[in-house]
């Protein structure tokens, strides 16, 4: 059984996992590994269940080490960290390797793994991500836009009377109280945006057809009446993560 860690922003991700598939997973808040929280709801996730690896892909350095020093505290043993040089499934041409996030990769073995290529991701996190695997197997870049709830939240912020909403399916586009007004605006708009980005990935890629794969916290709504998104997949990092392990431990070369 491998343990899987997408330390995230805001959640940290945890995944269970055997040479088929993601068994089970559960969200902690992230700042638990700065106050030496972490260890107790991690190892209460794991239970009895016997860890052969620990594999984790990080957006937050200082949360790194300590994941991998609970992890040889806990089970000892070492932990494979996903970053470039460490990547199976894909190539990579890209200018800078290094600067490519470890979930992005993540999400690219295993959009790369279900659909071959090319194919692209788009992670609804706190940032929106559009990630691309080409015709060769190869990941090839991306782009990031704010997120759907930093949008909403800097309009709260920075207006005296935009209030913070929550973010559901708005019911008509013309809104009847500033909350539905700014609701339909984020939703209807924000799909206007994923559209455009995959159009125009499409056009520049001369890819008549582009399987896309959702993922993220607000994957679901945003998928809803989008053509162009192919499948929605909630735990697409953590299935990465897992390709990348096994991989590994299969001794296969990137």
């Amino acid at each position: 059984m491998v343990l899987l860690l997408d330390i995230g922003n805001t959640h940290t991700h945890l995944g269970l996992a055997d040479d088929e598939r993601v068994i089970k997973h559960l969200n902690i808040p992230t700042a638990k590994w700065s106050d030496g929280g972490a260890g107790a709801p991690v190892k209460k996730f794991v239970g009895r269940n016997k860890i052969d690896g620990v594999i984790v892909c990080s957006v937050v350095p200082r949360a790194t080490p300590m994941a991998r020093k609970m992890a040889r505290a806990a089970w000892n043993l070492e932990t494979i960290e996903l970053n470039a040089k460490t990547t199976r499934g894909v190539g990579i041409d890209y200018p800078k390797p290094k600067t490519i996030g470890a979930d992005r990769l993540a999400n690219s073995v295993a959009a790369f793994k279900r659909f071959g290529a090319p194919v692209a991701v788009v992670d609804f996190g706190t940032a929106v991500t559009f990630d691309v695997v080409n015709a060769d197997g190869n990941y090839i870049g991306g782009i990031i836009a704010p997120g759907l709830a930093a949008m909403t939240d800097y309009l709260h912020e920075k207006t005296a009377l935009l209030p913070r909403i929550k973010i559901t399916e708005p019911k008509n586009v013309v809104g009847k109280s500033t909350e539905q007004a700014m609701l339909a605006g984020a939703v209807f708009g924000y799909r206007g945006l994923v559209r455009e980005l995959i159009h125009e990935l499409k056009r520049e890629m001369k890819a008549a057809h582009l399987p896309v794969v959702a993922t993220g916290g607000y994957a679901e709504l945003m998928a809803t009446g989008l053509s162009e998104i192919s499948i929605v997949e909630p735990n697409l990092t953590l299935e990465g993560l897992r390709l990348v392990w096994k991989a590994s431990m299969d001794g296969e070369q990137s």
